[in-house]
């Protein structure tokens, strides 16, 4: 049995999302004939080419016979006026996001080369100077580019297809989507071109390898439209080709799902970790398994013929860190992949330049206790670590099949005495690996140990500060205070290493004061350097969080809503304080994008909003105070 797996338009396009390398390596180790492709990448590159720019062309110029005033867009009117220059050099700007051409940069950095439509408009040549300095040409082209790529976006987007994004194509269309109607009738009436081209790349993947099952991964609402397309294409070129659908968004919104036209897609839909689901389903369509020894597996129902139904034996466990093998990138097109940067913060950059293999130190979350977090899933709260020397075994491999030193562990949060471990280890070992992931700031983080995950290669960490109130942090069960995550946040900076913090706003019970304190907090934090970039979060329930299962602990009421037969996550629902946070995000955005360029450090916060707030009511010197004591 051969075993395809697939990552669906659209994740992100300078790396492949990691969840075929860990199913395919660990299906080879099984036996089976397994093969993986990115086709959210292939689908890009069809569009960012010569002969994709014409047929963006030709559905614009379409369009524009029945809806004149879409010209008058401003990206599209660009867009047509340098249609040209865009055309000649769309495929140079490709090869050197790709990698394949580094002399290009210096024509790209001389502003010269690339056509320059409205997203170029905010670009000031001091800020090039202070980002990229005299020799950063590399990078200052990069930028440069990513700039038009993303002009070419919003093209896309204005003028194509208003779904379409370089990550999470369609997301709105299926997030917490009661019905997959919506989902339907885009499949039905969206504009044929990317149908067409995501047709072609599906129908030569499956003549290129002939697979008999295929497995599409869906981590992100965005990506379950093109997972749609992708087993629409299949049922029609081959019916005999049994599909499964899986991945973190499966395993979040769809674990009541009860609309039995997804079995017009799919023929098997498995929840949480793939690996032991996998098995005994393909055991079941081989012969060789029965349906009673599935595990977390959602199938057509043996007794109501059109119904789905769930099969999980309670017999039947999943498969220790230590079983799941080793996975591979063998098969992906690595040096397709565009490295992009978006924006001017160092840190930033690392979720969309260069490719970094992926990995997990551990399975689950070892605090699992934040409320707003979906504590009752498997993914956060099943903790089991994986060996230290397993882990390194697996950064070695992943080494010498893409030739990138880069590891991006995408656990919860990297446990801090795995951490210290694998420095020790990699330092003895002498590996000179760069790698970065997502931590929560405890008090074991000290300037020891930063020190050691820095000469061990560590070059970034992501953490939650999340609502910047230690009344908030204690209500939501966050386990930390403001002063403890500057004293962890300095440690790193003072050890070379970079620092982003998430941030939320909108929490239960959060007043407007504590909105703006948080946001004195910040500058603080930022001012004293204890933080390298940040990005405000607008707080959402979710069924699966300790908010959503308690919101009478939290103050909120939920909103009746309508039944779901499909996706099931976010939660309408009403704060009894009253306090209108969505009107404070704007403010809050602006401020850290500033402050992440150094601007406006020593300003009052009430400055980034265009309505009146409360004066802070925080010491100035707060987190200064903190950090010397």
């Amino acid at each position: 049995m051969k075993v395809l797996s697939l990552i669906p338009p659209l994740v992100q396009v300078n790396t492949p999302y990691p969840a075929t390398s860990f199913l395919t390596g660990f299906l080879r180790s099984l036996g089976y004939e397994a093969v993986q492709d990115d086709l959210g990448l292939g689908l890009v590159l069809r569009l960012f080419s010569e002969d994709g720019l014409d047929r963006i062309r030709a559905s614009i110029d379409e369009r524009i016979g029945s809806e004149p005033l879409i010209r008058s867009n401003p990206s599209i009117g660009f867009f047509l006026e340098a249609f040209t220059e865009y055309r000649k050099t769309i495929s140079p700007v490709i090869r050197f996001l790709q990698g394949k051409d580094a002399t290009l940069a210096h024509r790209i950095a001389s502003r010269t080369l690339l056509p320059e439509g409205p997203r170029f408009a905010p670009v000031d040549i001091a800020d090039l100077e202070w980002a990229f300095g005299g020799m950063g040409t590399q990078d200052q082209a990069k930028h440069l580019a990513s700039l038009y790529i993303d002009d070419l976006t919003d093209v896309i987007q204005a003028g194509v297809d208003p779904q379409f994004s370089l990550s999470r194509y369609g997301e709105k269309l299926a997030a917490s989507a009661p019905s997959l109607e919506p989902l339907l009738d885009e499949l039905e009436k969206g504009h044929p071109l990317i149908p067409e081209l995501l047709e072609g790349l599906v129908k030569s993947t499956v003549e290129r390898h002939r697979p008999d099952v295929v497995l599409l991964t869906v981590p992100f609402p965005g990506c379950m439209l093109g997972a749609l397309r992708i087993a629409s294409t299949i049922r029609k070129i081959d019916p005999r080709i049994r599909i499964a659908l899986g991945g973190g968004y499966v395993n979040t919104e769809l674990r009541k799902v009860k609309d039995g036209r997804l079995l017009r897609f799919f023929d098997a839909i498995t929840l949480d970790d793939g690996e032991r689901p996998l098995e005994k389903l393909l055991e079941f369509w081989e012969g060789t398994g029965s349906r009673d020894r599935l595990l977390r597996t959602f199938l057509e129902s043996s007794r109501v013929p059109g119904a789905i139904e769930f099969c999980s034996s309670p017999e039947v466990h999943d498969i220790p860190q230590t079983g799941t093998g080793f996975p591979t990138l063998d098969g992906l097109p690595l040096g397709s992949y565009l490295s992009l940067v978006e924006m001017l913060n160092p840190m930033h950059r690392f979720w969309s330049d260069l490719h970094w293999n992926k990995l997990m130190l551990a399975h689950g979350c070892y605090w699992h206790q934040c409320s707003f977090c979906d504590i009752s899933l498997d993914y956060i709260k099943r903790y089991e670590i994986s060996p230290v020397q397993l882990t390194v075994e697996r950064m070695k491999r992943l080494y010498a099949e893409s030739g990138s030193s880069g590891f991006h562990f995408v656990d919860e949060a990297a446990p801090p005495a795995v951490l210290k471990e694998l420095s020790r280890q990699l330092v003895s070992e002498g590996l000179s690996f760069s790698w970065w992931g997502n931590i929560r700031f405890e008090k074991a983080f000290s300037r020891e140990v930063t020190e050691m995950m820095s000469d061990a290669g560590c070059v970034a960490v992501s953490g939650g500060l999340e609502v910047a109130s230690d009344r908030l942090l204690k209500k939501m069960k966050k386990g930390v205070t403001v002063e403890q995550v500057a004293r962890v946040t300095r440690n790193f900076r003072e050890s070379r290493v970079l620092v982003h913090a998430y941030l939320m706003y909108g929490f239960p019970t959060q007043t407007v004061q504590e909105t703006i304190d948080s946001l004195e907090r910040v500058r603080q934090l930022f001012r004293e350097g204890c933080l390298s970039s940040a990005f405000w979060h607008r707080f959402s329930a979710t069924v699966h969080s300790g908010v959503g299962m308690a919101p009478e602990d939290y103050g909120i009421r939920i909103d009746s809503r309508e039944e779901s037969v499909f996706a099931e996550n976010d939660l309408p629902f009403e704060d009894e304080s009253g306090v209108d946070h969505d009107r404070f995000g704007p403010g809050l955005r602006k401020a850290v994008y500033n402050y992440m360029l150094g601007i406006g450090l020593d300003e009052d916060v009430r400055s980034w909003f265009e309505f009146k707030v409360p004066k802070p009511q925080v010491d100035p010197f707060l987190i200064r105070r903190a950090l010397e004591s």
